[in-house]
């Protein structure tokens, strides 16, 4: 039987490493999907209910394996429905490929039933490669220049593959003029600044007396050398929410997350340093680092592209994070006064006791900060856990401790709703002998976690660690919207566009054969989580929560909170115990901090 090029399609795969793919069929990838039942599904086909939710899958499993994503769709809607999930993996800077089909190459043109302009359409979210396979001879140079783009980018790319193509038997390309052989090799590298521009970076940091340092995902494979700048320097660690799990929250002087979610010692930290140094983050929100000229500064990241953004950086020191750091440190004076550092520690040290009277506040029925609160300690040591977006975002931010080990994501820059499942589900995809736990708004599980429930019971079987989590904090409200709306627009809570229905997520679990556990009371948060992480396969586990509980920013004042107030008084729905609740999670902050025994 001859060779197709939907065959050697899976074959190129496979000999890239590529063990899943996350996809839905349609008939723009039929020859694909007759390869797959060729090549004994190798590498294997996971069905998702969607085809956004394959692109998250693929965002998912690229962010905890650091390996290649690949996700696949038919033409037309499928290749659109890929969009947000790509999207995703551009502004995160994730290696994801999307291999999707298109119409024959006789109807291009015809205004043909799901016929797209697929170039145009992926020019942008795929903008450092995207190709169309018109014969065969085109294919391993095309879909080896995708993956070796999507790693060395890091970034997502595409192929799209015509569906008669698809059915060509496949011909090499030959030592002939106007053909374009390929390689399959991807040999690491490491890129590493100038030895005059590490010098004058550690001039600047040498000078500094109260040094903040700004991590990233960018930073995560240079855990041991962070550490030790941090420790030469005296300097207070601050982490971007994508690089949550760079360093362990259990070091004194890292002060947490940053930015409107983040903690009140990293807003201090930023607020009150002298010197600024930036490992591998792109962090957007300036108003929430040094005020210009206050602080002198040195950026390190890998990408050209993404220096010298978002802060007046003195030294932009383009490399490897850890090969980069491992030059500088050499270079670092020891010897340095404890003020500065006595000063970040004690600040953290009060957080978390702010932090710990906010979850034991009461609410009604149950304080979403205490449902995160709980889980922390239950957490296993090789957790991983995603995050969707909206107000659960806050919870995971601020309460959740990682610890060495530990995994955590979630949608960072697109910050787009229905991710966290998906993302679990291609956590464990990437890791079957790992447990994933994702943290989910009630608004995300109903946009589209409620579906990807049944991909979960379809593929439990295939998991070595059964545990998988899924915990919805059910408060009927989009409540991150509702907060923005009062806080940033002076607005009360608009009911038509942010009540929505109370629905039985654990009773719907359930009927697919999982666990579903309804946590309706305090006292039962925590036997909840127990229940949840003991199950023998994926749980649900819903926990009704306040949505008058507000996630108070690290800079608000009394002026804004009462500002906050002033618009929620106008007429919101919830006016009195919103008031309430802002007062005393507010009031935290003011309470005197424990005696030392």
């Amino acid at each position: 039987m001859s060779t197709k090029v939907s065959d050697h399609v899976l074959e190129r795969l496979r000999e890239w490493g590529v063990e899943q793919v996350f996809g839905y069929p349609g008939d723009g990838i039929n020859g694909l999907l007759a390869a797959w039942g060729r090549a004994e599904n190798q590498p294997r086909f996971v069905q998702s209910r969607h085809e956004e939710m394959s692109a998250f899958q693929a965002v998912g499993y690229a962010k905890f394996s650091g390996r290649l994503g690949v996700c696949t769709a038919t033409s037309g809607p499928g290749a659109i429905h890929l969009l947000n999930g790509l999207y995703d993996a551009k502004l995160d800077h994730v290696p994801v490929l999307a291999i999707v089909g298109q119409t024959h190459r006789t109807a291009m043109g015809g205004s043909y039933q799901q016929e797209v302009d697929l170039h145009t359409l992926y020019k942008d979210v795929a903008s450092d490669f995207v190709e169309t396979v018109t014969v065969p001879e085109q294919l391993p140079n095309v879909l080896d220049r995708a993956i070796r783009t999507a790693y060395a980018r890091r970034c997502p790319t595409a192929i799209i593959i015509p569906g008669d193509v698809q059915e060509l038997d496949y011909s090499p390309p030959t030592h002939e003029f106007k053909m374009v052989p390929s390689s399959l090799d991807r040999s690491s590298w490491t890129a590493v600044p100038s030895d005059d521009s590490v010098r004058r970076a550690a001039e600047i940091l040498n000078s500094g007396d109260k040094v903040a340092i700004l991590v990233g995902q960018g930073a995560a494979g240079a855990r041991a050398e962070v550490e030790r700048i941090a420790e030469l320097l005296g300097a207070g660690v601050a982490k971007a929410l994508l690089g949550k799990d760079v360093l362990s929250d259990e070091l004194p002087y890292v002060t947490g997350s940053i930015g409107l979610l983040g903690t009140r010692p990293s807003y201090e930290l930023m607020r009150d340093c002298d010197t600024l140094l930036t490992i591998g983050s792109s962090f957007p929100y300036t108003q929430f680092m040094p005020e210009f000229g206050k602080a002198r500064g040195v950026q390190i990241d890998i990408d050209p592209h993404m220096v010298g953004m978002r802060y007046p950086y003195e030294v932009n020191l383009v490399g490897d994070a850890k090969a980069t750091l491992e030059r500088l440190i050499p270079l670092i004076e020891e010897g340095r006064g404890r003020e500065w550092y006595d000063t970040v520690c004690a600040n953290v040290t009060r957080w978390r006791e702010v932090m710990e009277r906010r979850a034991g506040l009461d609410a009604d029925p149950i304080n979403p900060e205490y449902v995160a609160r709980a889980l922390d300690p239950l957490l296993p040591d090789n957790a991983i856990v995603a995050s969707d977006s909206g107000s659960t975002a806050n919870w995971y931010a601020r309460h959740l401790t990682m610890r060495p080990g530990m995994r955590g994501s979630l949608s960072g820059t697109l910050a787009t709703m229905g991710c966290g499942v998906p993302y679990v589900i291609g956590a464990k995809f990437a890791h079957p002998d790992r447990p994933a736990i994702a943290l989910v708004g009630d608004g995300a599980m109903q946009m589209n976690g409620m579906a990807e429930l049944i991909t979960a019971a379809k593929y439990r079987h295939q998991w070595e660690d059964p545990r998988l989590v899924i915990a919805v904090w059910n408060n009927q409200d989009l409540n991150q919207v509702t907060w923005e709306m009062r806080a940033m627009e002076g607005a009360p809570q608009f009911l038509p566009s942010q009540a929505i229905p109370d629905v039985q997520y654990a009773a719907f679990a359930r009927s697919l054969g999982l666990t579903g556990i309804r946590v309706e009371k305090p006292e039962d948060v925590e036997a909840g989580w127990r229940a949840a992480l003991e199950a023998d396969g994926p749980a649900v586990v819903e926990f009704l929560t306040d949505p008058a509980v507000p996630p108070i920013p690290p800079h608000a004042t009394w002026e804004q909170m009462e500002a906050t107030a002033a618009s929620i008084l106008k007429g919101d729905s919830d006016r009195g115990s919103v008031v309430k609740q802002g007062f005393k999670a507010k009031m935290q902050e003011f309470l005197p901090g424990r005696e030392k025994k």
